[in-house]
C-alpha cells in the first residue's frame, strides 16, 4: 500500500547509525508480526485510543484514534506513534463560581500497554534523552491488528527534568513543547527504526511531528560538487516522496513557531541551518511549513478548509480529505441494534447506511428515546439537574475557545427566555479550555453565571471533564447538535457527524464538514454567518430565528417530518463522513501516489 521507498539502503536495528543510539539486537517478540506488512507510520502528538488512557484531548486526537480503528476494519497495515502523556492533557473541575480548575490527569500505562524492552538515545540541549516505547494494539472485527507506540522518557538515566518530557500533553512553556516535538518526529523515527519496521510513507498529523523529517533529510544528503553553484547537500525531492502532511489550522497564530536560537541550543548541529531555513521560514522554524515542504501529499481535512489553507499557503498545492468518524465507535448500542437488523454490513460498509431512509419512523424514534433518556440520567446524577425528557435537548460539547463561539447561543438571554416560555428546550454544554486561554476559561465563567441567571427559565447544565465517555452519551442523546464557529476557523469538526450517526440533527454555522453536509431543512439547518462588527450579534439574531421559526415548531408539531429528517441525517451524514471513506481515499491518493 505504500509508494515507492527513496533509493537507499535499509537499515536494521542491528546495523543502524550508532549516532542514534540503536540498540543492538532482534525485534521485542510482541512486535514481529508487524514487521514485514507494515511500510506507513502515523504520527500525532495525541490519539484517543480509549477513554481510560488520556492520550487526548480533543477532535485532533479523536480523529488519530478513529483512523487507527478503521485501518484495524480495513486491514490497512500502519503503525501508529504518539505520546504517553502520563499526566494527561487536564482533569477539569469547576469551582462554586464557575472558574476551570486544572489538575493532573493521571493514568497507568501498564493497565492498557505493554513496555518495550527497546530503547533509542536522542541529544537535546547537549544531554543524551533516552526515549522507551510503550506498544497498545487494536484489534478489527476480523482479528486483523493495528499497532500504537507511546512513547516516554520516564526512564532510568534521564535527568528528573528529561523524565517528564512526555507527561504532560500541550504542556508547558514553548523549550517543553520544542522537546516533544523533537521526540515525537526524531525519536519516534528512530523508535521505529530500532524496533526493525522498514517505513516508505511518513504520514504526519499536524506539524509536531515533522523533525521526522531532520533525520531524512540527513540520511538523504548527496556528495558534495567539486565546482559549479552551491546547492543544498540534500535529496530533497526523495525525502518528499516519503512524506505525507495533513494540517487541521486555519489560522496562522495557530501553527508552531520557534526561535531559531532555541532550536540551536536544544538540537546544535542537527542540520544545517541555511537548508532549514529555506524549507522552515527565514525568521523563524515554522513546523507546519517545514512539513508541507517535505512532504509529496498535503491535504487540508475540508473542502472549505483546503481553500483556506491554499490561501496561506499560497505556494503549495494542498488537497482535501474530508474529516469522518469510526461508525462503529460513535454510534450507540440502541441504533446499532437496529442497524445490526437491517444492514448487516453496516460497520464494515457504512455507505449502506443510506437505507435508513427505508427505516420506520418508529423504530429511529424508538431508539433515540433510550439513547436520550440514557444521558438525561447522566446529567442528573452528575449535576443533579432533572431535564426533561419531553422537551427539545439542544447539545454544545468541544473544546472552548474563542473562535468556537460558545457564548452565542446566550448572546441575548431575554430572547433566548422569551423563546424557552413559547416551547421548552433546555441545554447540555461541555469541554475544556487550555490553562492557558483565558479567553476559553472566560467563557466556561460566563456559562455558569448566564445558567444562574436564566434558572427557572432556560435550564442549562454544565458538564465538567468533557472526555470520549460523555462525548458518546451527549452526541447520542441530544435532539439537536449546536455548533457556532466563526468561519473560516473550523477546520473540519465531527461532532456533529457523531450525532447524525445517532438521528441527531444539525444546527449549525456553515463551516468545515458542515459547509459540505448540510442539505438545508432536510438533514439539518445552517446558522448565517455575516462579516464585520457586531457580527455575533447578527449570527446569534439567526440562530435565534431558526430556533423560533424553524426547529422548535418542526419537535413540537411535526413530529413525522422530524423523524424523517433524522433519518435523513443517517443517510447522507452518517454513510459518506466516515473514517474508513477518509482513509481509503488517503491509500489511494497519497499513500499509493
Amino acid at each position: 500500500m505504500a509508494k515507492a521507498p527513496l533509493a537507499r539502503a535499509r537499515t536494521t536495528p542491528a546495523t543502524l547509525n550508532p549516532r542514534a543510539g540503536f540498540p543492538k539486537g532482534v525485534p521485542p517478540r510482541a512486535i514481529g508480526p508487524f514487521l514485514a506488512r507494515t511500510h506507513i507510520a502515523y504520527f500525532s502528538m495525541e490519539l484517543a485510543v480509549r477513554s481510560e488512557m488520556h492520550t487526548y484531548c480533543g477532535g485532533l486526537g479523536l480523529l488519530a484514534g478513529d483512523t487507527a480503528r478503521a485501518c484495524a476494519d480495513l486491514e490497512i497495515p500502519v503503525v501508529f506513534v504518539t505520546m504517553l502523556s502520563r499526566l494527561g492533557y487536564l482533569r477539569q473541575e469547576i469551582d462554586r463560581d464557575g472558574q476551570q480548575v486544572e489538575l493532573p490527569d493521571r493514568w497507568d500505562p501498564r493497565s492498557w500497554c505493554q513496555r518495550l524492552p527497546t530503547m533509542v538515545t536522542l541529544e537535546i540541549e547537549g544531554r543524551s534523552v533516552r526515549v522507551r516505547p510503550w506498544l497498545t494494539i487494536l484489534k478489527g472485527p476480523k482479528g486483523f491488528q493495528v499497532p500504537i507506540l507511546l512513547l516516554d522518557t520516564d526512564v532510568d538515566g534521564n535527568s528528573e527534568e528529561d523524565r517528564t518530557l512526555t507527561d504532560s500533553l500541550y504542556g508547558g512553556d514553548a523549550t517543553y513543547q520544542l522537546k516533544q516535538e523533537i521526540i515525537l518526529g526524531l525519536g519516534g523515527l528512530r523508535v521505529l527504526r530500532a524496533l526493525g519496521f522498514d517505513i516508505h510513507t511518513y504520514h504526519m498529523n499536524e506539524g509536531h511531528a515533522s523533525l521526522l523529517t531532520l533525520d531524512l533529510l540527513n540520511e538523504s544528503r548527496t556528495a558534495p560538487r567539486k565546482s559549479g553553484p552551491r546547492r543544498t547537500p540534500y535529496n530533497i525531492p526523495g525525502v518528499r516522496r516519503q512524506c505525507v502532511f495533513t494540517t487541521h489550522t486555519p489560522v496562522k497564530a495557530g501553527h508552531h513557531r520557534y526561535g531559531y536560537d532555541l532550536f540551536k541550543r536544544l538540537l546544535p548541529g542537527e542540520i544545517d541551518l541555511a537548508a532549514l531555513k529555506s524549507l522552515a521560514g527565514k525568521d523563524r522554524l515554522n513546523l507546519t511549513l517545514l512539513g508541507m515542504n517535505l512532504s509529496d501529499y498535503v491535504n487540508g481535512v475540508s473542502r472549505q478548509h483546503a481553500e483556506t489553507t491554499r490561501q496561506m499557503f499560497p505556494r503549495q498545492r494542498i488537497h482535501a480529505v474530508t474529516n469522518g468518524v469510526h461508525v462503529a465507535t460513535w454510534t450507540h448500542p440502541a441504533f446499532a441494534k437496529l442497524y445490526d437488523s437491517r444492514f448487516p454490513r453496516w460497520r464494515q460498509e457504512p455507505e449502506v447506511l443510506v437505507r435508513a431512509l427505508h427505516l420506520a419512523d418508529s423504530e429511529v424514534w424508538d431508539c433515540h428515546q433510550v439513547t436520550k433518556q440514557e444521558l438525561l440520567e447522566r446529567i442528573l446524577q452528575a449535576s443533579g439537574t432533572a431535564f426533561d425528557p419531553e422537551a427539545l435537548t439542544i447539545g454544545f460539547a468541544r473544546r472552548m475557545t474563542a473562535y468556537k463561539r460558545p457564548l452565542l447561543l446566550f448572546e441575548d438571554t431575554g430572547r433566548l427566555a422569551e423563546l424557552a416560555s413559547q416551547r421548552r428546550f433546555q441545554v447540555v454544554l461541555a469541554g475544556k479550555a487550555h490553562p492557558r486561554d483565558k479567553a476559553g476559561k472566560e467563557a466556561i465563567r460566563r456559562i455558569h453565571e448566564l445558567a444562574r441567571e436564566l434558572d427557572g427559565k432556560v435550564s442549562c447544565v454544565f458538564l465538567p471533564n468533557y472526555d470520549m465517555e460523555w462525548a458518546k452519551a451527549l452526541v447520542a442523546g441530544c435532539d439537536v447538535w449546536l455548533n457556532t464557529p466563526l468561519p473560516p476557523m473550523e477546520a473540519s469538526g465531527t461532532s456533529g457527524i457523531k450525532a447524525a450517526l445517532n438521528g441527531g440533527l444539525n444546527l449549525s454555522v456553515l463551516d468545515g464538514w458542515w459547509a459540505e453536509g448540510c442539505i438545508e431543512g432536510v438533514n439539518g439547518w445552517s446558522i448565517a454567518h455575516t462579516e464585520g462588527k457586531d457580527s455575533d450579534r447578527r449570527d446569534a439574531a439567526t440562530l435565534y430565528d431558526q430556533l423560533e421559526k424553524v426547529v422548535l415548531p418542526c419537535y413540537y408539531t411535526e413530529t413525522g417530518r422530524w423523524c424523517s429528517m433524522m433519518k435523513q441525517s443517517i443517510a447522507n451524514v452518517g454513510s459518506y463522513f466516515t473514517s474508513q471513506r477518509m482513509l481509503r481515499q488517503y491509500a489511494a491518493d497519497a499513500y499509493l501516489h
